[in-house]
């Protein structure tokens, strides 16, 4: 964790960070003042900047309508869209230089609604107290880089506290998504919550109900790609949000694992999803980090645990098949989140397989397994690899070398067994047009099972050559005959 920085140090990175970026920004503010309008940097980009992170992504607040927007922003930039119109918010291009512009507003939902109702403002300092967080709520305005901070968030900012602008009770009954947010904020800036903002979220969660899926996924998918996903996650749990958003978190908790070496399968969990994070690679390597794939997966892969858990003679405990329940858990969670189908399939299959190295130590399997090993994970190989790895989490260090000696023999198993066979794009001998050219048929079941035939044969025993996969498919074939003929 960062050591906390005096309030006026801050503020020197600030201005020094906005100066830097503040050339196109200035000359907007130019623009706004000149047609007789405000403009103030706010939000994420301020708040960065007191962390020394510069953007080029900027968000403005202004006292122009929409309509006065567009007309400035068109003379200032060489593109503009307006899909946020109705939440009084046009954006623009100019050069590598993306702003977002939105009048003065305030948000809020009826109480059953599932989106936020926009009115507009008329000043800078209201439309600041209409933020998530004092952190969030301090602005810039431009052109002449005038400081604003009503609600102190420089001091939270110092602090390393997330806290809101007017009570949260009021803030979260307005939109409830800032809950997720804190979560989200934890998870990204590793900033701690106010008691009495926790106490809020705790008090409040249910109410995260009313609002769209698409939202809470969204904050969903943020935190899990910040730094510190942990502590998001964490405060998800203990607040209660976990329960309305993804229930299958707590439920762990009260799941002691197989091995009684952690206090429950939830706090594992957690621990594989760390490591997991720990061996993404970097933007060249197979698995480029933060990847969104790898940590749903290392976070869910033993949900499946409390519905399978057994307790067995003796007083063990047994989890049998707990990955395939979980991976149909997955499935429907994912789905009721809204996640694209190719996550959903990506995420699963992991889920699914995160088991079936076990046992690989004490029986070393044989090459057909290993293709099938291969095979099966297809394009999910090298997030398997990972986060097979990362599910070892015993204490005991002379097992977790071994585990790891283990699954290096593997991984470097494949790689001989791929240089030799080109295994990632393991194919039968012979093709869908020669197994009819061959056996002289028609496109139909036939050639699939003759097909899946072939590719058995392949898994068991590597490349045949032509002549032998011909020798055995007619061999096979005659079979099939026989039996029918029976």
């Amino acid at each position: 964790m960062a050591t906390p920085q005096a309030p006026a140090q801050l503020l020197h990175t600030a201005l020094s960070t906005i100066t830097e970026m503040a050339p196109e920004a200035i000359e907007l503010g130019r623009a706004f003042a000149g047609a007789g309008h405000e403009l103030a940097l706010v939000g994420g980009p301020v708040r960065d900047a007191f962390l020394g992170k510069a953007s080029s992504d900027l968000d403005f607040a202004t006292s122009a309508r929409p309509e006065q927007t567009e007309e400035i922003l068109r003379a200032w930039g060489t593109g503009l869209w307006d899909m946020g119109r109705d939440f009084g918010t046009l954006g623009a291009r100019r050069g590598d230089t993306v702003v977002e512009v939105t009048t003065y507003r305030t948000e809020s939902y009826d109480p059953g609604s599932r989106k936020p109702a926009v009115a507009y403002g008329d000043n800078l300092d209201g439309d600041l107290s209409r933020r998530d967080f004092t952190v969030n709520a301090m602005a810039l305005r431009l052109p002449d880089l005038v400081f604003v901070d009503p609600f102190d968030g420089l001091s939270a900012m110092a602090d390393r506290e997330l806290r809101t602008p007017v009570r949260p009770e009021q803030s979260f009954d307005d939109d409830p998504l800032r809950m997720m947010r804190a979560a989200r904020f934890a998870a990204q800036l590793s900033f701690d919550v106010e008691p009495g903002v926790l106490a809020a979220i705790s008090a409040m969660a249910d109410r995260l109900s009313i609002v769209s899926t698409e939202r809470i996924q969204a904050e969903l998918v943020k935190l899990l790609m910040a730094p510190a996903p942990r502590r998001g996650l964490e405060l998800m749990a203990y607040t209660g949000i976990a329960d309305v958003v993804l229930p299958e978190l707590p439920a762990l908790q009260m799941t002691i694992d197989e091995h009684h070496r952690h206090k429950d399968v939830y706090e594992h969990s957690l621990t594989v999803l760390d490591q997991a994070i720990d061996l993404e690679t970097g933007p060249d390597g197979p698995v480029p980090g933060p990847d969104l794939v790898l940590r749903l997966a290392a976070l869910l892969h033993d949900i499946g645990k409390p519905a399978t858990r057994r307790m067995e003679p003796g007083g063990g405990v047994s989890f049998h098949h707990h990955e395939i329940v979980g991976a149909k858990m997955t499935t429907k969670r994912l789905r009721a989140l809204r996640f694209d189908k190719a996550t959903i399939s990506a995420v699963a299959k992991l889920v699914a397989l995160h088991l079936r190295f076990h046992g690989y130590g004490e029986a070393k399997w044989s090459d057909s397994a290993v293709r099938r090993y291969v095979t099966d994970a297809g394009d999910q190989l090298e997030r398997l690899h990972r986060l097979t790895r990362a599910d070892c989490t015993t204490r005991n260090k002379r097992k977790a070398a071994r585990l790891a000696a283990a699954y290096d023999d593997l991984e470097e198993r494949i790689a001989q067994l791929a240089q030799e066979e080109e295994l990632k794009a393991i194919r039968p001998d012979l093709d869908g047009r020669e197994i009819m050219a061959l056996l002289g048929i028609a496109p139909g079941p036939a050639v699939g099972r003759a097909y899946q035939y072939l590719l058995g044969l392949r898994m068991e025993h590597g490349p045949l050559g032509p002549e032998r996969a011909e020798s055995e498919l007619r061999a096979w074939w005659a079979e099939q005959g026989e039996a029918e003929g029976g």
